[in-house]
């Protein structure tokens, strides 16, 4: 639980960092499936956090101007109806249609955006909110660490030193 949104945004982007490594990566690298992540390659890695970032930032700028957001309710409500593993093979499907550039901007793009329009939300609409608070720890903080041990192995697999 946090009690202002500078400690958590600070501890976020430190938990974001060593995703930043994935940009790093060639082309033939991010493509590249690894086993220890059940087939999946960096660029399936980049493709589900940044989307799921999307979400936060859709909810994050209908909260800068209002109290509710219809966007994280759209979302809770198509996990509930159609569950994780459909939604998440949608959202690799999806990006996999767009050429690599594009993931890439992407995923260079949307966790600052992200940070940069939670210190506009009124604190009182997501840090003092505990189910939108909930929902960005969800989101980037522990979404992130569910997913570090993946970043370790494609990071390994391409040559890179985990960070």
């Amino acid at each position: 639980m946090y009690l202002d949104a500078l400690s958590l945004l600070d501890d976020e982007r430190d938990a974001w960092r060593p995703f930043e490594q994935l940009n790093e990566l060639s082309d033939e690298q991010l493509e590249r499936p690894v086993e220890a992540v059940n087939g999946w390659s960096g660029r399936d890695l980049m493709a589900h956090l940044v989307a799921w970032q999307q979400v936060a930032l859709d909810v994050a700028k209908e909260l800068a101007v209002g109290e509710r957001s219809a966007a994280k309710e759209r979302a809770d409500a198509d996990w509930d109806q159609r569950g994780g593993d459909v939604v998440n093979d949608e959202i690799q499907r999806n990006w996999a249609a767009k050429p690599v550039g594009e993931l890439r901007s992407e995923f260079g793009r949307v966790s600052g955006e992200l940070r940069g329009y939670l210190t506009v939300v009124p604190e009182a609409r997501w840090i003092k909110n505990a189910d939108y608070q909930r929902f960005f720890i969800d989101e980037t903080l522990d979404h992130y660490d569910e997913h570090r041990k993946d970043l370790d192995a494609i990071l390994a697999a391409a040559g890179m030193p985990a960070s």
